[in-house]
This record gives structure tokens, C-alpha cells and sequence, in this order.
């Protein structure tokens, strides 16, 4: 069998580190890994041009794409990014919210209306604290910069939403400190969280709230997943195992380095009692791929989806992916 190379855009993280590194190998496969710091850049590139062979992608755009059969490559039970998101949602003190409740019928900024992150605290919102956002008004855009988030190529809502691209030159930390939003959520916080006394999270013991939803409902939220270019992946089939296979291995030799506390792997001073809490919660690993491990929280995602008019229609999660085994 002759070797295919293969251009992989992905994040730096923890767990692809050995691919990147070339500790690990792909089997049949010259990997050439692109690291990049920000997943937003890789999506835009992947939807828009196909500019890689294999890439992370956001789940809820695969899944969008994939359900309206306009998506031009396949997925691997592979999730890279997995978080919890109930600290990435600030208000301002001054508009009233107190408890999350009183989100209903707020001006509310979002990078992206339709992005993993934000489907997955409106969902939350909802199902677990109770929150009607159907009167709520969207303001899309970058958080912490002016002007959009990226260049994202999504599909159109199957039903209407209030949307409204920020476009002022302000960005979303500006228009909550100055009261022009009253709330954000997405995948990072306001900076004006850190300068404002107004600007707070939601949930200030996130960890706490974060730790009690995932007990109850056995969920660690997926956010981004691995695609392949669907005509490289009918060229060279065997392309799907081999790179889930790596990914794994990878992700295998991440975990052994996390656990090895004679030279801790990154800064956070409390490692050790962060690793006996991945014993304790995830049995040893909180990011289990393949699709069996996943099928719960891929189904909640998807009712998500639908529920905020992303999809119009479910499909299994079986069809969601390629054969890897």
C-alpha cells in the first residue's frame, strides 16, 4: 500500500500532541500536522475551500451540513474539544439578572448564533434552569475584537431568529460595559469581566454548577469533531481508521503524560487533585471517542439542534460517521 499524504489542521492540543510531534504515526499515512491557536480559522478554510484533507471541525456545522446533504467531507468519531460552558456567560449587574431566569427577553451577545458553544448553553439554559430566550435579541459578533467572528460559511435558520450582526465598530466586551447588551455566551468571556465591576459571570462557582450538571445528566459537552474530505476518504478509504486509530493513540499518550506528576505537562498548580477528579468523574478519560461512548450526549446535542431550528430533521448518529473499525 502506497502512502498517502495528508494535510491535518487542527488545534495544538494536549491530546493531538503526539500526532504533532510525530510520536505518534498514522498507519499508511505522511501527515503533515498544521497547528493552529484558534479552531475558527481552520472551519472557515474547511467549509469554505476544503483547504485540508483532515481538520477539526464544529460539530454543529458538520451536523448542519451533513443533515441539508450539502457537506463535502465525512466524520470520524473523534471530538478534540469537549467543555463545559456554564462560566462563559456574563451579564451586566445593571440589567436586572440575577439568576438565569432573567435572561428572558434580553439583548444577549453570541460570536456565532449557531456555534457548538452556543447551542449547548441556550439548550442548557432551557432544559435545566427554565429560561424562555424565545423573546431574546441576538447581537452576533466578535467578543473582544470589532467585527465579525471569522468567516464562517453556515447554513441558513429553518426557522426565524432575531439576529442582528454587530456591526458598529464596538465590540461585544464594549456593549456589555456599557450596557448596550446585557449578556453574553459563547466559548470565552468579555473582557470586561476583568475591568468592569458591572460584568460578571452568570455563575460565579461555575465549577460547582458545572460538576452537579454533569452528575445528573452524564454529559460532557462536544464541541468540535474530526472530518475528512469526502473525496479523499472515497479515494483511500482505509484514511478513516488510520487516523482515528492515531487519534487515539495520541490522546492515550496525553493521558499518560497528564498522570505522570514527577514533571507536571502544564501551569495549573493543582494538577494532582485535577487528575484524581478525572478518575473520579470520567473514569480516567473525559474524552472518550467512538461513537457508543458519545451516543447520549451526541443525541441531547442534536435535540438541541433541532430545537433551535439549526436542523430541520434528525437523523441517526450512526450516520453521522464513517466506519473506523
Amino acid at each position: 500500500m502506497s502512502v498517502v499524504k495528508i494535510r491535518f489542521a487542527s488545534s495544538l492540543y494536549d491530546r493531538m500532541l503526539a500526532l504533532y510531534t510525530g510520536e505518534v504515526k498514522a498507519e499508511g499515512i505522511e501527515l503533515e500536522f498544521e497547528s493552529f491557536f484558534s479552531p475558527r480559522a481552520v472551519f472557515d478554510r474547511m467549509t469554505g475551500k476544503l483547504d485540508f484533507d483532515v481538520a477539526e471541525m464544529s460539530m454543529s456545522e458538520f451536523i448542519s451540513r451533513f443533515v441539508a446533504d450539502k457537506c463535502p467531507f465525512v466524520a470520524i468519531p473523534v471530538f478534540p474539544s469537549r467543555a463545559f460552558r456554564h462560566g462563559m456567560i456574563s451579564i451586566n449587574a445593571n440589567a436586572g439578572i440575577v439568576k438565569p431566569g432573567d435572561l428572558a427577553g434580553k439583548r444577549i451577545g453570541v460570536p456565532l448564533y449557531t456555534m457548538s458553544a452556543a447551542v449547548w448553553i441556550r439548550g442548557i439554559l432551557q432544559e435545566h434552569h427554565g429560561v424562555d430566550l424565545s423573546g431574546c435579541s441576538w447581537i452576533q459578533g466578535a467578543i473582544n475584537v470589532s467585527g465579525k467572528h471569522g468567516e464562517p460559511n453556515v447554513l441558513p435558520m429553518h426557522k426565524p431568529v432575531n439576529i442582528v450582526q454587530n456591526d458598529g465598530g464596538s465590540n461585544l466586551s464594549e456593549l456589555i460595559s456599557r450596557g448596550q447588551i446585557d449578556a453574553t455566551l459563547g466559548t470565552t468571556l468579555p473582557e470586561a469581566v476583568r475591568t468592569d465591576k458591572n460584568v460578571r459571570r452568570l455563575f460565579p462557582d461555575f465549577r460547582s454548577v458545572e460538576l452537579d450538571y454533569f452528575k445528573k445528566t452524564r454529559i460532557f459537552p462536544i464541541m468540535h469533531v474530526i472530518v475528512i474530505r469526502k473525496d479523499l476518504y472515497e479515494q483511500h478509504p482505509f484514511v478513516a481508521a488510520s487516523i482515528y486509530q492515531a487519534c487515539e493513540a495520541s490522546k492515550q499518550a496525553a493521558l499518560k503524560r497528564l498522570r505522570y506528576l514527577g514533571a507536571p505537562v502544564n501551569m495549573l498548580p493543582w494538577l494532582p487533585a485535577d487528575v484524581d477528579e478525572i478518575e473520579d468523574f470520567f473514569g480516567g478519560d473525559p474524552y472518550p471517542y467512538g461513537v457508543e461512548a458519545n451516543l447520549h450526549t451526541l443525541q441531547k446535542f442534536m435535540d438541541y439542534l433541532l430545537e433551535q431550528s439549526i436542523i430541520g430533521r434528525r437523523v441517526p448518529v450512526d450516520d453521522l460517521f464513517v466506519k473506523v473499525a
